[in-house]
């Protein structure tokens, strides 16, 4: 599904060029659950962001399906973003002013799903990830497990073939963090694709598969 060769990617800042990834190599396959674990400043945010057609590399080629990211136009890239990748983010990232339901339903007004389907799709993802009854409450009336649980029902509700979380323990506590991380194995058993960026060895040792990131290079944990 994923596949990346010598991707590097620079960045200007000030009279320093940093070096976010160095011919990085990666190889994700369908149905895999991957963590990608580093330290602050290795290059992970930089990773998922290209990984995720967030952004583009340098250098080095991105395959995604096979198929170049460069092969895509922005407007095919956009969908991409919207169809095939579910984005779950540390901060949440939900609106503040919406519902847990109104959240939820967002990504699908954009693919200008019909309201019927919405419905369906918004309660179903709301019921997997157990706030069915926390469905009318603002964002500020939840618990941070529980705004992390809603953004997860967000990435889900478009069903994407891919999953790429960023952080997403790395504001809760250590009991919440193991419900979220269960709910990620549960997501995985159920066939989807995980990638899961986190600088926690706990967190990332619940994966099956862990690719350590250091210096904007790649390697595997346990080959």
């Amino acid at each position: 599904m994923i596949e990346l060769r010598d991707v590097s990617k620079v960045y200007q800042i000030g009279d320093e060029r940093v070096r976010a990834l160095d011919h990085a190599n990666l190889h994700i396959y369908p149905k895999e659950f991957v963590s990608i674990i580093g330290p602050s400043g290795s290059g992970k945010s930089t990773l998922m962001n290209i990984v995720g057609c967030l952004d583009v590399a340098d250098a080095g080629i991105y395959l995604l399906d096979g198929m170049p990211i460069e092969a895509y136009s922005e407007k095919e890239l956009a969908r991409i973003r919207n169809h095939k990748i579910g984005f779950v983010f540390q901060n949440f990232n939900l609106i503040a002013k919406l519902s847990a339901w109104e959240n939820v339903e967002l990504p699908l007004i954009y693919q200008k799903v019909p309201r019927a389907e919405r419905v369906r799709r918004v309660n179903e993802a709301l019921e997997r990830v157990g706030l069915s009854k926390r469905a009318q409450h603002l964002p500020t009336e939840l618990s941070g497990g529980q705004q992390q649980r809603v953004a997860i029902a967000r990435a889900l509700v478009t069903r994407p073939s891919l999953i790429l979380a960023d952080e997403p323990t790395g504001n809760l506590d250590s009991k919440t963090s193991a419900e979220i991380m269960a709910m990620f194995r549960e997501l995985h058993a159920q066939g989807n694709t995980i990638v899961l960026i986190t600088h926690d060895n706990d967190v990332a040792k619940q994966a099956p598969r862990s690719i350590r990131i250091r210096d904007g290079q790649l390697t595997e944990v346990n080959p």
